[in-house]
C-alpha cells in the first residue's frame, strides 16, 4: 500500500500547471493526503474517477489552508478537525489570525487497520507571533487527538508541521536557531510526538541531512537544495513493522514543498 503526502500550495494552482494528473498517473498512491488545498471540493475542476475524495475546506477565510484526502477504498468513518471537548481543553478558540479550528487543518479517515490523518500545523510566523497558540494549544491538541484515535486502532499522520525537528533537517540550522520553523519550543512538539510512541518513517530508513521537503522561493533555494525537512509521515509503533519504505521526491514540482511517501506491506 503506497501512501503519499504533499502540501500542494493550492491545489488548482498545481492543476493548472498540468501537474497534478500526472504525477497522481505515475505514483498511484492508494491514499493521497494533501495540505493547503485552498479550495473547496468544487473548485479544484481535478477529475479522478478512481478515488473517493474528502474535504476539509477553510470555512474562516476562503482561498485558505485546506486539507484532503483521496483514497481508491472507501474509508469505514471520517473525522474533520478536533472535536469540542478537544477544543475546549486546550483554548483552542483562536488569536488574531482567525480560527485554526476554522481553517480545514486536520481530516482523519478510518479503514480496516488504521487511521489516516493529515495535517497543515499553523505556522508560528516570522514575528513569532503565533508560536504560543502553535506551542501551548494546537501541538498538544492534535497530539491527543492522534492518541485518542490510537485507543481504537493504530494511527497513521502525515502532513506540513511546519518545523525541523533536528540540525539535519534543515540546511542552515545555526542560522536559523530560534527563528519559526525551528524554536525550541516548534522542536518540542516533535519530541512530544516521538516520546508518545510515534515514530518518524523517514528515520527508520535515512539517518543523513540533505534531503528536505520544503524550499524557499528567494535565492534560487530549490536549485541550490538550501531546504528544511518540515513534511512527515509518522505511525504508531504497531505498525512500524509493516512499514516497506518511506522517501521525499524532490523531483516532483508544482510547489514549494515536494511530496513525501511510505509504503507499507
Amino acid at each position: 500500500m503506497k501512501l503519499i503526502s504533499w502540501n500542494v500550495n493550492g491545489i488548482r494552482a498545481v492543476h493548472k500547471k498540468g501537474l497534478l494528473v500526472p504525477f497522481i498517473e505515475k505514483y498511484k498512491p492508494d491514499v493521497l493526503c494533501l495540505q493547503e488545498t485552498k479550495a473547496e471540493q468544487h473548485q479544484s475542476e481535478v477529475d479522478l474517477p478512481q478515488y473517493e475524495e474528502y474535504w476539509n475546506s477553510s470555512t474562516a477565510r476562503k482561498g485558505y489552508s485546506g486539507t484532503a484526502i483521496f483514497c481508491k477504498v472507501k474509508p469505514i468513518s471520517l473525522i474533520f478537525g478536533f472535536s469540542d471537548e478537544l477544543v475546549k481543553k486546550y483554548g483552542l478558540t483562536g488569536d488574531s489570525y482567525g480560527n485554526p479550528n476554522a481553517e480545514g487543518r486536520v481530516l482523519a479517515v478510518e479503514f480496516k487497520d488504521f487511521y489516516v490523518v493529515t495535517v497543515y500545523t499553523p505556522n508560528s510566523k516570522e514575528d513569532l507571533s503565533r508560536l504560543t497558540l502553535r506551542h501551548k494549544h494546537w501541538d498538544p491538541a492534535f497530539l491527543e487527538f492522534c492518541k485518542e484515535l490510537e485507543e481504537k486502532k493504530p494511527v497513521i499522520f502525515c502532513g506540513d508541521l511546519n518545523v525541523a525537528h533536528s540540525p539535519i533537517d534543515l540546511a542552515n540550522p545555526k542560522a536559523n536557531e530560534g527563528k519559526h520553523g525551528y524554536t525550541n519550543e516548534e522542536r518540542e512538539g516533535i519530541d512530544k510526538i516521538i516520546s508518545a510512541g510515534f515514530v518518524d518513517t523517514f528515520r527508520v530508513f535515512n539517518k543523513e541531512g540533505g534531503q528536505y521537503s520544503w524550499w524557499s522561493h528567494f535565492a534560487n533555494s530549490r536549485a541550490r537544495n538550501i531546504g528544511w525537512r518540515i513534511d512527515y509521515f509518522f505511525v504508531s509503533k504497531k505498525l512500524v513493522s509493516k512499514v516497506k519504505g518511506a522517501q521525499i521526491l524532490p523531483e516532483v514540482l508544482g510547489s514549494d514543498h515536494c511530496p513525501v511517501t511510505l509504503e507499507l506491506f
